[in-house]
């Protein structure tokens, strides 16, 4: 088991590294943009390989024997109990059009558990962190979901896969189902922000599926810290691996997960 001590050091390492990153995010994005394509729409610039270039680079300097999955492959397993799983950019979609929703995410699994993470919006200088036991915070201000009990009442957020337009499985059927239901749904473009959101009472539930495990790596332990519950869509304990996500403050949760059963 980890000692407080060392969450703290490995969250504030996590926390320093994301801001830098996302500074320099923040000044490349008023650049035009080298794109390339991974998909028919999924992307990548050279700010997502820069940043991430930059994260690897802090972590191995700091914690060499840790191993390592990012987004953009500069992957390393070093057969350690722990692994740092890195988005560099979440929303670079967003970020190519200068929409202004996009962020940093770092997130550190012990032993097949996720222990700590943090999320950095530089556009806004907000800093979502949490740690196990340690509470959930938005810079230096503890935060907490939502208390909401209704889902008429609830806004909720949620994503589109990118093989949207050839795989049944698109998401649009649950989307049309909350969206009758609930007061809104919302989709921003970046999941590890909206877990954040989430984590502070902005959203009151959210669901996603075909996400990667840098999407939500850092968001899921900042949800739960804030008093949020994280499963699949049935309820089941939820790892970063799994294929669909669903979280929400408890009383959410509960409705949503009905009705996607429905």
């Amino acid at each position: 088991m980890l000692k407080i001590a060392h969450l703290r050091e490995f969250t504030r390492f996590a926390r320093e590294t994301a801001c830098d990153a996302g500074q320099m995010l923040l000044k490349m994005s008023r650049r035009r943009h080298r794109i390339a394509l991974k998909g028919r729409v999924n992307l990548v610039t050279e700010a997502d390989l820069a940043s991430e270039k930059f994260i690897v680079g802090a972590i191995g300097k700091r914690y060499p024997h840790h191993s390592i999955l990012a987004e953009e492959g500069a992957a390393r397993n070093n057969d350690s109990e722990f692994k740092w799983i890195i988005d560099p950019l979440d929303g670079t979609t967003n970020y190519t059009h200068a929409f202004p929703f996009y962020c940093v995410s770092i997130g550190l699994e012990y032993c097949g558990e996720m222990v700590a993470g943090a999320v950095y919006d530089p556009e806004r200088d907000e800093m979502f962190s949490a740690f196990d036991k340690g509470g959930s915070f938005l810079n230096r201000r503890r935060i907490q979901v939502s208390t909401e009990t209704r889902l008429e009442r609830a806004l909720l957020a949620t994503g589109f896969p990118y093989d949207i337009s050839s795989s049944r499985e698109n998401n649009l059927k649950y989307f049309n189902r909350f969206a009758r239901l609930a007061r809104g749904v919302r989709r921003a473009g970046s999941a590890a922000l909206d877990l954040c959101y989430l984590a502070c009472g902005r959203f009151d539930g959210f669901w996603e599926l075909k996400l990667h495990p840098w999407d939500t790596a850092a968001g899921t332990v900042i949800v739960q810290e804030a008093g949020g519950k994280v499963t699949d869509f049935k309820g089941r304990k939820y790892s970063i691996y799994d294929k669909y996500i669903l979280a929400g403050n408890r009383h959410i949760h509960g409705r949503m997960k009905q009705v996607l059963a429905s």
